[in-house]
């Protein structure tokens, strides 16, 4: 018998910075360090992926916000100290740790990298919510979201390499799909702020609303996107991130497959109208 396990307690998600609260289908986890800008460290990251790991099935809406008045300011600086962040490795102490430093450290990285992948799931839709600073990894974070809903104070930065640092928590290529090579490389190489309005344009942001009406903004999108069918909505998605640099012969076959799949499941369920053709 496979034992399940368990989501992160409440002790567990404060020392990570988190908080989690499950209902009705949708998970919201905030970034909770606001005498911080809510920074990150690995315990962050790793806590995350722990949270991806043990949703429940039922949670079909996964929405990521600050608390206070910024998404995140990045990662906590801390991290390339000398003795870390309490309770956590220092990440420049891999490297002192002699053979094997390198591998321990890209190791550490891989793991901090899968509490962003995760997002990316077809059986959910991420949405971040963000007002104020997203820098660095909390762009990444935003950009690891399937949907972007920003407050009218929001700015947006690549912080790492004016740090002499790479952004390596998976933010390069939704980055590239979005505003394409050339602007990407002038964000991240000249480390400026977009502004919502600037983020709109660039196609960062699904929705920009006055910072007022941002939790309304994003409770009316859940609504709407709890409105289609599960099965439906993770079967799409999967063909969407597929069609991404696809073939068009390949991707109309996934299309087909992934119908004919639908139909198959409606007609065992006797679903209304499984007997005809679906209009549209």
């Amino acid at each position: 018998m496979t034992v399940e396990a368990a989501i992160p307690t409440e002790d567990q998600l404060a020392e990570a910075g988190l908080r989690l609260r499950v209902a009705g289908g949708v998970a919201t986890i905030t970034l909770a360090r606001p005498e911080r800008r809510n920074a990150m460290t690995g315990r962050t990251w790793t806590v995350l992926a722990h949270v991806g790991q043990t949703l429940p099935a039922s949670v079909r809406i996964v929405v990521i916000k600050g608390e206070g008045p910024s998404f995140s300011s990045g990662i906590d600086l801390a991290m390339f100290g000398p003795d870390g962040v309490e309770g956590e490795p220092s990440l420049m102490g891999y490297l002192g740790a002699g053979p094997g430093g390198e591998a321990a450290l890209e190791a550490a990285i891989a793991g901090y990298q899968e509490g962003f992948l995760w997002l990316r799931r077809p059986g959910i839709v991420s949405i971040a919510a963000v007002r104020g600073h997203a820098i660095g990894a909390g762009f990444q974070l935003a950009l690891a979201c399937d949907l972007r809903v920003l407050a009218d104070d929001a700015r947006l930065c690549m912080k790492e390499p004016a740090l002499g640092l790479v952004p390596d928590l998976t933010g390069t290529k939704p980055l590239v799909d979005i505003v394409g090579l050339s602007r990407a490389i002038e964000l991240c190489l000249t480390a400026r702020s977009v502004s919502a309005s600037e983020a709109r344009d660039l196609r960062l942001a699904e929705l920009v609303v006055d910072g007022a009406d941002l939790d309304r903004a994003v409770d009316d999108l859940v609504a709407a996107l709890l409105a289609t069918p599960p099965e439906a909505a993770a079967a799409t998605k999967a063909l969407l991130q597929q069609a991404v640099g696809s073939d068009p012969a390949e991707q109309a076959a996934r299309e087909r497959r992934a119908q004919v799949a639908r139909l198959t499941a409606l007609a065992r369920q006797g679903a209304p109208g499984a007997s005809g053709p679906p209009a549209g």
